[in-house]
C-alpha cells in the first residue's frame, strides 16, 4: 500500500473579504498563513417577519445565505485544520461586522479572536498589523446591526405601502424617508403661515430742540 500524503497545513488562517486580494496577501505573509476570503457578507437578516423580533427588543434573526452555505463550510473546515485564525475584513462597520458574523458561524470567540485592519496590501503594512491586532470592535457592529434593522422596518416596509398606493418599483429608505418627511413639515408650516401685523415700542430721548431721537 502506498502512504497516505497529507496536505500540510499552515499555522494560521486569515479571512478576508475579497478574493482578489487574498492570493496577493498571503504571498506577502508566506508559508505560515492561509489566507481565504468570505466573499463580502456570509450572513443576512431573516425574511420572514422582516428578520427582526419586535417584542425581543428588536432582537435580529440571522440565517446564511444560500449563495454562502459552502463558503462557510470551506470555512469550518479550514478553521479545524489551523491553529489560529485571523480575521481581516475590511475596516469600516461593514467589514466589522462581517467578522462578527464569521466569529458566530465559526465557532470563534469575538473577545479573543484576532482582528486586524491595514489600508493597503503591501509588505510592511500587512506585517505592521499582524504585529498590532486587536478584537473584533462590537460597537462598530452594533452601529451596522442599527443601521441594517431599520432597512428592514422602516424601508421595506414603507417601500411596500408605496408600491401598494403609488407605483411599483418606488422605494423608502430610513434616511430618505425622514428627509422627505422634514420637508414636507417644513413646507406645510409655510404654507399655513398667517401674515399678522405686530407693533414694538422703542424708548426714544428727546433731545434739546423737542424732538424725539
Amino acid at each position: 500500500m502506498h502512504p497516505v500524503k497529507r496536505e500540510k497545513m499552515a499555522k494560521n488562517l486569515l479571512i478576508v473579504e475579497s478574493p482578489a486580494k487574498a492570493k496577493t496577501i498571503e504571498k506577502y505573509l508566506g508559508k505560515d498563513f492561509t489566507v481565504k476570503s468570505s466573499f463580502g457578507h456570509i450572513r443576512d437578516l431573516s425574511k420572514d417577519k422582516n428578520g427582526v423580533d419586535v417584542d425581543k427588543e428588536y432582537e435580529p434573526k440571522y440565517i446564511i445565505s444560500d449563495d454562502k452555505k459552502k463558503v462557510v463550510k470551506s470555512l469550518r473546515d479550514w478553521v479545524k485544520k489551523t491553529d489560529e485564525v485571523w480575521l481581516a475584513t475590511d475596516e469600516d462597520r461593514e467589514g466589522e461586522a462581517i467578522s462578527w458574523h464569521l466569529c458566530k458561524v465559526l465557532g470563534l470567540d469575538e473577545r479573543s479572536t484576532k482582528r486586524i485592519v491595514f489600508r493597503e496590501i503591501t509588505k510592511p503594512a500587512l506585517q505592521k498589523a499582524i504585529k498590532n491586532p486587536r478584537t473584533v470592535d462590537l460597537d462598530l457592529v452594533n452601529a451596522q446591526q442599527a443601521r441594517r434593522v431599520l432597512d428592514r422596518l422602516v424601508g421595506f416596509e414603507l417601500s411596500e405601502l408605496l408600491w401598494k398606493k403609488m407605483k411599483f418599483g418606488l422605494s423608502a429608505g430610513r434616511v430618505q424617508s425622514v428627509a422627505v418627511k422634514l420637508i414636507v413639515d417644513r413646507e406645510r408650516e409655510i404654507e399655513n403661515f398667517k401674515v399678522t401685523p405686530f407693533y414694538s415700542c422703542h424708548k426714544s430721548k428727546i433731545n434739546k430742540a423737542g424732538w424725539s431721537n
